[in-house]
């Protein structure tokens, strides 16, 4: 894919609106993981060192349009500024003259922060006057918010349309890493499939039949493949809706020649708590009552063992309730398994990556990619508007 990179413009004294995907956690007016900030930095001190005079830009939970407190990027501003140890200015506006002076008066190397751009209900429409006004802060337009660049909004597809536009240095190694991954994987390629719903993840299983060696299924989502072959699962999730095509996806990897695998035995509760009744059952069937919350040791064993003699390797999803420590083991070992590997690693998704930190084991995977919904529909093989928007621009 031929992106726009940044490395190669001069940007001395230029003004540079940079949108970043800053939407981090908060907790009590902190911010509580300042991954996705650290993640950014490369493209931001390349920018700084060579002269540029930063616009930051970034959404932050879903404020629906309205200026919510809640959503400031206010704690935010002071995050950055510790971990880039240089001043970071702020504006509460995000358009007009105000914030125009603002950008205008930054000395090369000096940054400038904007309030949450999803304040105006126009960023998540895309308002083409909206964009035109944002794109007026600045002379040049880099995208490094690969977390959003499956959404078509003024900041992400519309200000392209204004101005010079590239990608950062993160956005770049993103799609790099997920276009390597399903058009050049090392064999044998084995994705690592989880979370709660089958629904969600229909797509990225289809997409990924014809790329694929082994799929390793876990979490919820696995006790709808199960009850679709009739094994019983008591009370675990099952969406019953869905129960004919995840029996499609097994008959398809069958003929896709793709080794399809199941869990074989499970950590159950009779409740969906850790207070209640917890056992292991050493069969692929659960009885009345009770309810999957792990993978067991016997599927730990096996998928550890596949895991081992990977190519590449794609981890997208929990294989349990991995929010309870009592049913975070299976999501634990699979992370420490994937480390241990020598195959090149792509994790994605939220809890994978709480996964991944839980088990200390971060500097040990190949790519950690930072946009779950992204990478997720990037693999489902989409377009994603973001991406088309820098191709497009480039082109133009």
């Amino acid at each position: 894919m031929n992106l726009p990179r940044i490395e190669n413009i001069d940007v001395k004294g230029k003004r540079v609106f940079l949108r970043v995907d800053f939407n981090v956690p908060l907790d009590n007016g902190k911010v509580g993981d300042e991954t996705r900030i650290t993640k950014t930095l490369p493209t931001i001190e390349l920018l700084l060192n060579r002269g540029a005079k930063l616009i930051v830009a970034s959404h932050l939970g879903r404020p629906d349009g309205k200026v919510n407190p809640k959503y400031s990027m206010k704690p935010v501003q002071e995050a950055f500024a510790a971990i880039l140890k240089k001043p970071v200015q702020f504006s509460e506006k995000i358009i007009g003259s105000e914030v125009e002076k603002l950008s205008h008066d930054l000395g090369d190397g000096e940054v400038l922060l904007l309030e949450n751009l999803r304040f105006h209900k126009e960023e998540e429409e895309n308002n083409a006057d909206f964009a035109k006004k944002l794109s007026q802060l600045a002379d040049l337009y880099i995208n490094d918010a690969f977390g959003a660049a499956h959404r078509a909004h003024a900041s992400t597809e519309g200000i392209t349309h204004y101005l010079p536009s590239y990608a950062g240095t993160l956005m770049y190694r993103e799609i790099e890493m997920l276009t390597g991954l399903i058009t050049k994987p090392e064999k044998p390629f084995v994705a690592i499939i989880g979370g709660a719903k089958v629904s969600s993840k229909i797509k990225i299983l289809n997409n990924l039949f014809n790329k694929v060696d082994t799929m390793l299924i876990g979490g919820g989502m696995a006790y709808t493949f199960l009850k679709s072959r009739a094994v019983p699962v008591g009370s675990s999730l099952v969406e019953k809706e869905f129960e004919s095509q995840a029996f499609q996806i097994i008959d398809k990897a069958a003929y896709e020649n793709v080794d399809f695998q199941l869990p074989v035995d499970h950590v159950i509760a009779d409740s969906f708590s850790e207070k209640g009744k917890i056992k292991t059952v050493d069969k692929m069937g659960i009885i009345d009552g009770w309810m999957g919350m792990d993978i067991g040791p016997k599927t730990i064993s096996a998928y550890e063992k596949i895991i081992k003699s990977a190519g590449t390797i794609l981890w997208n999803g929990p294989m349990g309730v991995f929010e309870m420590d009592k049913f975070a083991n299976g999501t634990i070992q699979i992370a420490k398994a994937i480390a241990k590997s020598n195959a090149k690693s792509v994790v994605g998704g939220g809890d994978s990556l709480a996964a991944i930190a839980k088990a200390g084991v971060e500097d040990k995977i190949t790519h950690i990619s930072t946009g779950g919904g992204a990478s997720l529909e990037f693999l489902e093989g989409k377009t994603l508007p973001g991406v088309a928007a820098l191709l497009k621009s480039n082109k133009d």
